[in-house]
């Protein structure tokens, strides 16, 4: 009995009791995290109207990239640190956090500096013009103050959910929401300040945040964690960024994206009569409603990481598999409930964001756009799920495959090609199709990895 209170939780009990405690404190985190852009969006198009959505749609790819280079360093540490735990290996473990912490602090400050320099071009390049970019540039100038600050909470969070604390790194990303939320209608309504009031009030909750999770090293309770574990080692590094680069570049992925969209709706939109201005904001609102269900997603994943890895590095195949299986279903769940109120409700949820001029052809195209681009939502919870699945069991190449074939491989050719014969309508029907292709691709890959796992050696040990 003694022994058994001594082993890690993770690699004993039951596995829907550890989804529950580590996957719900993940969702709450990610649902109320995400009203960084939904609340921002709600008010912006009560504040200001659909051009100042239409504005952080613009901006909105500098936001991805700097939470792929998160996910990238966070969730690259916590797999390691959980495959580390699982075999036993804590000295290994505390450096690759102490590294991590590293990369999350140059690769923020970096990032910082670059967009502080370059976001004009860089926003003219993602579909910004007229009064959209005037509006997209004041809001970028402040958000990029709060880029080191998310990057870092958000690579916190993962370390204290792979070290048995979901609840704190819930109330790590749940304290900057709520900042931001109270803060909002302030700024923007009180103090007159528009796009620029949503921004502040999206970087001080990002301050507060970060200071939070940050606390966290000095509670950290699988391993001591002291001053010579903080350098930077290019082999560690390189490690950290296989493990994490699936989740990376699925935010990059999402930024290419969200890049070729912008402009292909920009450039067939004003040949048609909603204008270049009304597609730009709808695709914006329906990618931030989407952002809601994914959230739940995310969380999903997140809770099954730490158990997979864990069970992944101590051999315990059984228990990876029952995890992944009961991550599949209740991402199932979740997708087909969304998918009933996209298609049902549409309007219902679109109106909630405001309108502006033009309301009738706004809602009418973002109504369509809503019902056609998610038509298969499902698929595209399975898929993540999946890629997030290999990453977390030490096989990040597969990982990184699976995760470029929805949004790159398969959907960019799509949305650049299907245009040019049906216009504004191409540019939806390449997203169900393009989840219709790469689901099957991860099937694949799924079948074959439950049939061989723990044949073929398992977790490179270096």
């Amino acid at each position: 009995m003694e022994s058994k209170k001594a082993e890690n939780p993770l690699g004993y009990k039951k596995i829907s009791t550890l989804m529950a405690g580590f996957a719900i404190p993940s969702i709450v985190a990610m649902l109320v995290s995400s009203l960084y852009n939904i609340v921002d969006q709600i008010f912006i198009g009560q504040g200001v109207g659909y051009l100042g959505n239409a504005a952080t749609t613009v901006a909105f790819p500098l936001t991805t990239i700097c939470m792929a280079i998160a996910l990238t360093c966070g969730i690259g540490t916590a797999a390691r640190y959980s495959l580390y735990l699982g075999q036993k290996r804590e000295e290994d473990a505390a450096k690759a956090v102490g590294n991590g912490i590293c990369m999350m602090v140059l690769f923020g400050l970096v990032y910082a500096a670059l967009i502080v320099a370059f976001h004009e071009p860089i926003l003219i390049g993602l579909g910004g013009s007229g009064k959209v970019y005037e509006y997209a540039v004041q809001y970028t100038e402040i958000t990029a103050i709060g880029m080191p600050f998310l990057i870092i909470m958000n690579g916190m969070s993962n370390i204290a959910r792979a070290d048995g604390s979901p609840i704190y790194s819930m109330t790590s990303m749940v304290i900057g929401a709520v900042i931001n939320t109270i803060l909002d209608p302030i700024f923007i309504f009180v103090f007159d300040l528009g796009v620029q009031g949503a921004a502040w009030a999206t970087v001080i909750g990002q301050m507060i945040s970060c200071i939070y999770a940050a606390l966290y090293l000095r509670r950290l309770k699988r391993t001591k964690i002291n001053s010579r574990y903080f350098r930077l080692s290019l082999s560690q590094m390189g490690r950290t960024a296989a493990m994490g680069m699936s989740n990376g570049l699925t935010q990059i992925s999402i930024t290419l994206v969200q890049v070729v969209m912008n402009r292909s709706l920009v450039y067939y939109g004003a040949m048609t009569p909603y204008g270049s201005d009304i597609p730009l904001a709808g695709c914006g609102i329906v990618m931030k409603v989407n952002a809601i269900v994914l959230a739940v997603i995310i969380g999903i994943v997140q809770g099954m990481q730490p158990i997979i890895g864990f069970n992944y590095g101590a051999a315990k195949f059984d228990r990876v598999k029952k995890t992944y299986n009961l991550a599949v279903v209740c991402i199932l769940a979740i997708t087909v409930t969304g998918l009933f109120v996209f298609q049902v409700f549409p309007r219902q949820v679109l109106s909630i964001f405001g309108s502006g001029e033009n309301e009738e052809l706004y809602f009418e195209f973002s109504t369509m756009f809503m019902r056609t681009v998610l038509i298969f939502f499902p698929l595209a919870g399975f898929q993540i799920v999946s890629s997030n699945m290999f990453s977390a069991i030490g096989k990040p190449v597969k990982g990184t495959i699976l995760s470029l074939t929805r949004q790159v491989i398969f959907f960019i050719p799509l949305v650049l090609i299907l245009p040019v014969f049906w216009g504004l309508n191409g540019i939806m029907i390449a997203a169900p199709v393009s989840d219709g292709i790469s689901f099957i691709t991860v099937l694949i890959f799924i079948i074959r990895e439950m049939k061989s796992m723990g044949k073929d050696g398992g977790y490179d040990k270096g």
